[in-house]
């Protein structure tokens, strides 16, 4: 009984919809369920995600954003509207409403489970009470007659007996748009329960209920109509999750919680913001039409699947306008700026500046008058290729440069129509032709791009008065394919030497000579030579000595020839590695006279002239005579061959060699051992010590012997007489026992 119910029910809603909507449907296509009843047959259950049916909607724009609300919570519509079991479901009930709702459009149907166990006829109330006004309303404007069946009578309301069945609490979704004008509250819904009874009550809660943001919505605790208390911004939270339950009188639950999903609906109240106020980009010069330049792009805080956040691009001014005030296009929905004017007429050279400036408008709304506006301004460099070459402003320099001097001889100057911050400007010259010594280099200015022609060699008079020198000029970035060097790009250098008067030139310098130390005085050592590079002036030439360290040399002024005015000594510490330097300088009587300098280098020989000594000059041995043993080397200030071996021996005194005993070691060094013990005491011990030279020198010396007592490697010499004193009383012991013989 109660299923025929249900259909009839859904034939009368679907009729009341036809009869409402027939007129709305002759014109075309109607918002919501095409089909507003539907049927499944039960059969056992239902399995998990098996289609049941498919539900035919339609916003008549594309159901773009669709969501659907199924009152039965283990169902649910999916992507394909198809009406699918959330799991495996036995217990379905007769009867489900589904809601479907997005921007557009917003209804609801019924599907009817033909064998399923019946449900109480209270689920009628799922509809809500404006779903039974509006067919009250729709059926009282249907004629009634006597003896017509009445609505009730239809329904067969008065013959039902309920019975108590399995409770559903639906919250259908909500919907409800931001920046709503007062007065509040306004009703956004109704939550429909299918066992309400009078006692009972709804309840809500969660955020925006009775968690912070609190208040936003309250429930009629009778009616379940959900109500908005205040202005929404859909930019600071754009949905609100709540739960719906009913509880009788005591607080007792009857039915829920069941979710309340609240969306708060856009509108355009977010303008399209840049996230620069000015933005920079280039191209180069000559780019092809529709080269792309740069990209700007706003954001819009508005939903972004409305159009409330769908922004279109226009230019609305470029700065100048000329050569064309549409030199530039903005693709309105990429944002992407590309070049409109022809290549031929993207000259930088030939631009009336090479900076534009563009007005970039973003409106939403895509970009319909009704739309918000955001500015930004783009700032479009045309950046230089290498379409120039330069050219120097003369096609011939000249200088005049004096012998002998080095540095710039002459800046060249050139025009290059290029941008001057760029390597298609900057210049790079070089010497083709004219320079085969290398006496020539060219730098380039930096500050104003003049080639600096600089001698760093010196030029001779005598040699070549004018040089003729051929200069190209390139940049440092290579030119486009279509242009060339021409010959502009060279040009020609007379350079003409001047003459001066230089000084006399010594050779060979430095003049070395080889000569024996201690020659006599006056001796002739060198002959200096110098001459005068001006040869084709007539003059003469004086000598003067300019450094003699040791004042050991004397040159003629005119002649030139060096003599010894002191000894050469070899020894000197004026003579380094046995080398003696001097300098001289010659003077010419040119006018003004000019000087040049030369430098002579006597290498010295050596001559047996130093005696040998003896190293150390102070030994010391153990009173012992065991352990009485020490080493002594000669020394030499000559050199080979003047210098060791050398020879060392006691002194000629008669009894030293009863005491002491000196044995070679090697060619240089000499053993001296203490024959018999000694009292400690300070001796000088006579040595003589002879060089190889020849002939050979002998030197007669003393060294001081310290005789100390040696106990456990410590050697005591503290004490010591006199060195001479004990000596000869030694030697008056040896004499007085030889004569006791």
């Amino acid at each position: 009984m109660e299923m025929s119910i249900v259909i009839l029910i859904a034939f009368l809603l679907s009729q009341v919809v036809h009869i409402g909507t027939q007129e709305e449907g002759e014109k075309g296509c109607v918002p919501g369920f095409q089909v507003k009843e539907y049927q499944v047959e039960y059969n056992r259950g239902f399995q998990k995600d098996h289609p049941l049916t498919q539900m035919l909607f339609d916003d008549c724009v594309g159901n773009e954003g669709m969501a659907f609300e199924v009152s039965h919570p283990d169902f649910q519509v999916d992507e394909e509207m198809n009406l699918v079991a959330r799991r495996d479901v036995m217990d379905s009930g007769t009867v489900m409403f589904i809601h479907g709702v997005n921007e557009h459009a917003e209804d609801m149907a019924q599907v009817d489970i033909v064998g399923a166990l019946p449900r109480s006829p209270q689920t009628l109330r799922v509809l809500g009470q404006s779903v039974t006004s509006s067919i009250h309303l729709e059926l009282s404007h249907c004629p009634v007659t006597a003896g017509t069946t009445s609505v009730k009578e239809i329904l067969g309301l008065g013959q039902i007996h309920p019975y108590r069945s399995k409770r559903a609490l639906f919250a259908p979704r909500m919907h409800v748009s931001e920046n709503m004008e007062p007065p509040f509250p306004k009703v956004i819904g109704t939550v429909m329960s299918s066992g309400m009874e009078d006692d009972h009550i709804f309840h809500m809660t969660g955020s925006g209920a009775d968690q912070d943001p609190k208040g936003v919505f309250t429930i009629n605790r009778l009616t379940g109509e959900v109500s908005v208390s205040q202005e929404l911004d859909r930019e600071a939270i754009n949905s609100y999750m709540l739960e719906v339950s009913v509880t009788d009188q005591n607080g007792k639950l009857v039915e829920g919680p069941v979710a309340l999903l609240v969306d708060v609906n856009d509108q355009n109240d977010n303008r399209p913001i840049f996230k620069e106020t000015r933005y920079a980009g280039e191209v180069l010069e000559g780019s092809p039409t529709g080269t792309v330049v740069m990209t700007m792009t706003a954001e819009d805080a508005d939903d972004p699947r409305l159009q409330n956040a769908v922004l279109r691009y226009n230019i609305v001014r470029q700065s100048p306008d000329k050569p064309s005030p549409n030199m530039f296009y903005i693709n309105p929905e990429s944002g992407n700026i590309v070049t409109v004017i022809s290549p031929t007429l993207l000259d930088r050279e030939t631009l009336p500046t090479t900076q534009y400036e563009l007005e970039i408008v973003a409106q939403d709304m895509k970009g319909r008058d009704v739309g918000l506006t955001g500015t930004s301004t783009a700032t479009i460099t045309i950046t230089d290729k290498n379409d120039h070459a330069p050219e120097f402003t003369h096609s011939l320099f000249q200088a005049n440069v004096d012998e002998g001097s080095t540095g710039v001889v002459v800046n060249l100057t050139v025009d290059d129509r290029d941008d001057p911050a760029t390597g298609a400007w900057r210049a790079i010259y070089s010497i083709i032709k004219g320079d085969p010594t290398q006496s020539f280099e060219i730098q380039t200015n930096p500050d104003n791009n003049e080639g600096m022609l600089s001698l760093i060699k010196p030029l001779d008079y005598e040699s070549l008065v004018f040089h003729t020198l051929l200069i190209k000029v390139e940049n440092e970035d290579p030119l486009v394919p279509d242009v060339g060097y021409g010959s502009s790009s060279t040009a020609t250098v007379h350079i003409t030497i001047l003459d001066v008067n230089e000084g006399p030139v010594f050779f060979p310098d430095p003049l070395q000579v080889t000569k024996m130390e201690n020659v006599p005085l006056g001796s002739f050592v060198a002959l200096l030579n110098a001459t005068d590079p001006d040869v084709l002036q007539s003059q003469s030439i004086r000598f003067a000595v300019l450094r003699d360290p040791a004042n050991w040399l004397s040159v003629n002024p005119v002649r030139g020839t060096v003599n010894t005015s002191a000894n050469l000594d070899r020894e000197s510490p004026y003579v380094q590695d046995n080398k003696y330097t001097a300098i001289f300088m010659a003077t010419d009587n040119g006018s003004p006279p000019a000087t040049g300098t030369g430098t002579l280098v006597i290498h010295l020989e050596d001559y047996n002239d130093n005696a040998p000594y003896v190293h150390p000059s102070v030994v010391r041995v153990c009173e012992d005579a065991r352990d009485s043993v020490v080493i002594v080397g000669g020394r030499d200030r000559d050199i080979h061959p003047n210098t060791g071996p050398f020879k060392i021996e006691l002194g000629k005194q008669p009894g030293l060699e009863n005491t002491w005993k000196v044995s070679r070691v090697n060619n240089t060094h000499a053993q001296i051992m203490l024959l018999q013990n000694m009292k400690r005491a300070n001796y000088q011990l006579p040595l003589v010590v002879t060089d190889s030279g020849l002939p050979p020198l002998s030197n007669s010396t003393e060294i001081k012997v310290q005789v100390c007592t040696c106990k456990k490697n410590r050697m005591d010499c503290s004490g010591a007489g006199s060195v001479r004193s004990n000596l000869m009383l030694l030697l008056g012991l040896v004499l007085l026992s030889l004569l006791c013989l």
